[in-house]
């Protein structure tokens, strides 16, 4: 009888309660990464990037770019840009496989004056509206509709020209779109209501070295006024304040001592507050923290908030560290509505769980037990590596592509730092 089930796909397997010591290198922000890549579309020649993290997301954004005619040489962490688009329309079978596909529309309508994408796909954490990049589009002067999936954008004679973009509620990926289109608009563009994440602040700087007038970065409101033409630049991307987190919990979660470093601290200010408060030695460093623990995690109730809040993009790996403190911890989701899927598959692990519309409530256990798991997307994939880490005995975890997306040589770092971690069929 024919095997419907397939077995010959990588798994991690965690033997855990192994304490994480050591020093770990932060790499690049991949949501930092992928729109400053899309620049390559507007900034046409002698366009270099560093610090680019090795990443699913940004080969595939790569392959997006290079098959919109974008040229450019990729050698280790760095991409040197050295020719624009030659075409309009981006490839559906590239951009079916991630949002951040979207952030072309833009730049893309901005270079070739008329742009075709398809709607976009990527993680199943709850519903991504892009019609705050279309609002965005129609308000710098394009003329913009649906059409067998895609989104076709074209500008009028007058190009694009400067207008007053008021979100509704913040989009970070929407912000993005706005200064990327607007940096070559006639006039100025006022974006109210954006959104102030450290991703978009680096955005902002790399196109202001290049020669764009942008004032207001980091705040809620940015003012744009429109040049004729970007110059070459140089730029290195922020780290990865969510990588950063993520090895923080970690050294928590293991009653471990780790220096995350390559880090800005400044830019996990809340996230690190918390982390204090629920028990662990914080120390801040200008390039690095460190963080220890020697006991059982203190429960503390959180929300997720858009920057300077706690970033939804740690909320399940802080719920790790949660379920086995000591006390009732409320975590509260006001980003995603569909940013609970890793619950049951913590539950797996001897979690006590109970979620209720966008809350969870975790009463801690003393010691989650390895299991067999199923990871549902990117920051799930990392929830359960970080509770394996920190059960008793060893758990597989399965659907580790999300991990690839997001998280650069995971299994090295984890493994220098002294976890019991393979990666295998």
């Amino acid at each position: 009888m024919k095997n419907f089930v397939n077995t010959d796909v990588e798994k991690i397997f965690i033997k855990g309660e192994n304490q994480l010591k050591g020093n770990v290198l932060i790499s690049g922000a991949k949501n930092a990464a992928l729109p400053l890549m899309a620049l390559s579309l507007i900034i046409n020649k002698d366009f270099r990037l560093s610090n680019i993290p090795d990443l699913a997301d940004t080969r595939l954004m790569g392959s997006l770019l290079a098959d919109l005619g974008v040229t450019f040489e990729w050698k280790n962490d760095c991409i040197n840009f050295d020719g624009g688009p030659k075409k309009d329309e981006a490839s559906y079978d590239l951009v079916k496989h991630m949002r951040a596909s979207i952030l072309v529309l833009g730049p893309l309508l901005a270079s070739k004056g008329s742009a075709k994408v398809p709607l976009p796909g990527g993680c199943a954490i709850g519903t991504r509206p892009i019609d705050l990049h279309v609002m965005v589009m129609e308000t710098l002067g394009a003329n913009v509709f649906y059409d067998s999936g895609f989104i076709i954008a074209s500008l009028g004679p007058d190009g694009l020209k400067g207008g007053v973009i008021n979100f509704p509620k913040i989009s970070v990926g929407a912000t993005e779109s706005a200064i990327m289109t607007a940096v070559l608009a006639k006039g100025e563009t006022k974006i109210l209501n954006a959104a102030q994440e450290p991703e978009v602040v680096d955005l902002g700087k790399c196109l202001v070295s290049a020669g764009a007038n942008i004032t207001g970065l980091g705040t809620k409101t940015i003012t744009i006024n429109g040049v004729e033409k970007l110059n070459s630049v140089n730029h290195s991307v922020v780290p990865d304040r969510i990588e950063a987190g993520s090895f923080a919990i970690a050294a928590s979660i293991t009653k471990g001592n780790v220096e995350i470093s390559n880090v800005r601290p400044i830019d996990l200010n809340l996230f690190l507050e918390v982390l204090r408060s629920t028990g662990s030695s914080v120390e801040i460093f200008e390039n690095s923290f460190s963080v220890s623990s020697l006991k059982r995690p203190i429960s503390h109730n959180i929300v997720t908030e858009c920057h300077p809040g706690f970033p939804t993009d740690l909320q399940a790996q802080y719920m790790a560290l949660m379920s086995i403190a000591d006390g009732i911890t409320i975590v509260k989701e006001t980003i995603f509505e569909n940013r609970f899927m890793h619950v049951p598959e913590l539950i797996r692990m001897g979690a006590k769980i109970v979620t209720k519309s966008q809350e969870a409530a975790i009463t801690g256990v003393k010691k989650l037990k390895g299991s067999k798991v199923m990871a549902s997307d990117l920051r799930a994939s990392m929830c359960l590596i970080l509770g394996a880490l920190a059960a008793s005995g060893t758990s597989e975890i399965d659907g580790i592509f999300h991990l690839d997306r997001g998280y650069e040589k995971l299994v090295d770092k984890l493994s220098n730092l002294g976890a019991n971690i393979r990666r295998s069929y």
